[in-house]
């Protein structure tokens, strides 16, 4: 089976200093129309990293996508049975909204996407509770949930009548509110308690000194390390400095690990003050990476130098 993977950012907040963890329950909804090999329907779910649901129109079933969210079945039989309802469901809820929308934009038959994300991040040592929502119309933002003041805000003209009218409606506010910071964050704990093995690991990476040429900025590359929720920032002197420094994303490694760089331009710095920087890798759960920049300790793909016969 092909899975589609939705239009989606993923983002992960770290805290430096006392790196709690923050673990996150995300799920996103996806109609479409016009496209050709996609499903009409997608929905995944995520916990952390980690997808835990798919399901599609084609297969007209939600599926666990990890061996431990079976263990959800022990506690709560009908569980698969409910969510491939939900899906059920949501797949004509989006068919329509995906309608109104084009409406809307008085658009017709070309090709289309609607979304929806939702989450819930829990602070494992604090307990502080953040919950999201929000929607998209052909990879624009169309409407979100602000929430610090719980109101509903429209990015686009075209969604206004509808942010007015959750607006105005104190029931649906108060549901929605009460599932993004109860129900939500209880199934996450129950998630997390489900796969604490798998998700509450760490993976130590491997961090080298990289350099294209003498005259390339200097790269900071780290690779194999889980979770993806790292810091990885350039040093001077002891102070973190970010003048010149090119941070990367974090991408994903084929053996369920990540990879992330952080780039510093050193062209107008002295070659005799490079000892000065250093590079350093945090993460939850292990001790900090430090690499000092050494000359000798760069890899690069500069050929070296012969001395004279």
């Amino acid at each position: 089976m092909a899975e589609m993977t939705p239009l989606m950012v993923l983002i992960l907040v770290g805290i430096r200093g006392s790196m709690a963890v923050i673990h996150f329950l995300k799920y996103f909804y996806t109609a479409s129309s016009g496209i050709p090999n996609c499903p009409l329907y997608v929905s995944v779910g995520f916990v952390d990293d980690v997808q835990i649901s798919y399901c599609d129109n084609n297969i007209n079933k939600n599926i666990p996508k990890q061996e431990w969210m079976n263990k959800v079945s022990s506690e709560h039989p009908n569980y698969w049975k409910e969510e491939t309802q939900t899906c059920r469901d949501k797949q004509q809820t989006f068919k329509i909204s995906l309608e109104i929308a084009k409406q809307r934009f008085n658009q017709t038959g070309e090709a289309h996407i609607y979304q929806q994300m939702y989450s819930c991040e829990w602070d494992d040592e604090t307990g502080e509770v953040i919950g999201y929502d929000q929607f998209g119309y052909d990879g624009e933002d169309l409407i979100a949930l602000d929430p610090n003041t719980q109101q509903w805000i429209a990015p686009k003209p075209q969604a206004v009548i509808t942010t007015n009218r959750w607006n105005n409606n104190r029931a649906i506010k108060e549901l929605e509110k009460f599932y993004l910071t109860e129900t939500c964050v209880e199934w996450l704990k129950k998630y997390v308690n489900y796969g604490q093995s798998s998700l509450m690991r760490t993976e130590r990476p491997s961090v080298s000194l990289l350099q294209k040429s003498s005259s390339s900025p200097v790269s900071c590359f780290a690779t194999g390390f889980y979770p993806n929720r790292p810091e990885m920032f350039w040093r001077k002197d002891g102070e973190e400095i970010h003048d010149g420094v090119d941070k990367g994303e974090i991408l994903p490694n084929n053996d369920g690990t990540f990879q992330m760089s952080a780039d510093i331009d050193l062209s107008s710095v002295p070659t005799e003050d490079w000892h000065k920087y250093e590079c350093v890798f945090q993460l939850y759960g292990m001790n900090d990476i430090t690499n000092r920049l050494e000359k000798t300790r760069i890899l690069t793909n500069d050929p070296p130098s012969l001395s004279h016969l």
